[in-house]
């Protein structure tokens, strides 16, 4: 079976992941801030904080946002749980705004629309989490806009994303977003096996994403109600979370970073080479914004059934009869049963349906060999034509 993504591992990763096993720190060491620093550099970007998931990373950022019982939070309905969950975990309410027909992102004309009638209403978001699919950013600098005129703060899940720009700068870089998370699953662009990470430029936000991570605490006397008891001393001033990532896989993070534009070259090669190999088949295949260069953590086509002999659920399955490990991203969220429970229904967001009737994820992954693809393509062919 050809998987739709995994992760591209060498002897360095594995030496990298030995020689912390070797040290004194398993956990809670030096890697750790290497790792951070590592990335906040690549990504042009002030504070990185580690943790031991995106999820984590994500609830950590709506908490230093202020996010909290009576606030809402907007996100797409195209994407992972967590967008959306980060926001019941802090017990905000939780909307979204449908996706743009071309790009499948959040659409930011759907955006301010909604806005405008939710500042009639009075209930504009806290948080909007903006949700850069399949690798390519959202209208970012639309968004930071409408951020400033409404007075939201703007957590920019990029965890697709790492090593890809928006507007000719990293994604990561703070100029569009308050905080910016990654994530680092195997099947990403880069993998620590799991865990994510935020970034930001705003000190304040830094300081506390970090004590947050950590239940709470700080040995910083500047942040203490009293003065130290001594070099042992620590305060919990705050309810947090051990959401802390081990020097293992900040090892194995930092050594994958290295390889970082090699990764993200491959996935455009092939991506490439997916836009030249569909073109002539009854698919809708990915595009781009101007501003935005994808990291390609996904190849998404959507199946034009009325062009076909076959189903949208038939060219799926008949892809993984074939050996051809497909995927769907995603499930719209607000379809989910817990969300239905909140009073969501079918057609409250018509195009996030409409894309989700017709998706399916394509293999894409470094070590994916132009053989491989060339037999997913002729698969495709097969059901399709």
């Amino acid at each position: 079976m050809i998987p739709y993504g995994r992760q591209s591992l060498d002897q360095t990763d594995i030496d990298a992941v030995v020689e912390v096993l070797q040290s004194d720190w398993l956990t809670q060491g030096p890697t750790i801030e290497r790792f951070e620093q590592a990335m906040a550099e690549r990504c042009q970007a002030d504070f990185a904080v580690a943790v031991c998931n995106a999820t984590a990373a994500l609830h950590i950022a709506c908490l230093a946002a202020g996010l909290g019982p009576g606030d809402r939070l907007w996100t797409s309905p195209n994407t992972f749980l967590a967008s959306a969950n980060c926001g019941r975990y802090c017990g905000a309410d939780v909307d979204f705004v449908d996706i743009d027909p071309l790009t499948w992102n959040l659409d930011a004309y759907a955006l301010e629309a909604r806005l405008e009638q939710a500042e009639r209403d009075g209930t504009l978001p806290k948080v909007l989490v903006a949700v850069a699919f399949s690798g390519q950013s959202c209208d970012l600098r639309k968004i930071a806009e409408l951020a400033v005129r409404y007075n939201f703060t703007v957590i920019e899940d990029a965890s697709h994303a790492v090593g890809a720009s928006y507007a000719g700068r990293p994604v990561g870089c703070g100029e569009f977003a308050a905080m910016t998370v990654f994530s680092f699953h195997p099947v990403k662009i880069i993998t620590s096996a799991e865990g994510g990470m935020v970034l930001t430029n705003r000190p304040v936000l830094a300081e506390r994403l970090q004590r947050l991570r950590s239940h709470g605490m700080t040995r910083d006397p500047q942040q203490m109600t009293e003065p130290s008891h001594g070099p042992w001393y620590y305060q919990q001033i705050e309810l947090g979370f051990n959401y802390r990532i081990t020097d293992l896989q900040a090892a194995l993070g930092l050594s994958q970073l290295s390889k970082l534009d090699d990764f993200i070259g491959r996935r455009r090669e092939l991506a490439a080479r997916y836009d030249q190999l569909l073109a002539y088949l009854p698919l809708t295949l990915p595009s781009s914004q101007p501003e935005a260069e994808s990291a390609w953590h996904l190849y998404v086509v959507r199946v034009q059934a009325e062009r076909c002999n076959l189903s949208h659920r038939q060219v799926f399955e008949g892809l993984r009869s074939a050996g051809v490990g497909v995927n769907l991203h995603y499930i719209p969220v607000h379809l989910q049963p817990y969300y239905r429970d909140l009073g969501f229904a079918e057609g409250d967001f018509p195009e996030a349906e409409r894309y989700y009737a017709e998706a399916i994820s394509l293999p894409l992954y470094p070590l994916l060999s132009d053989e491989q693809q060339d037999y997913v393509v002729e698969q495709l062919r097969r059901l399709t034509e």
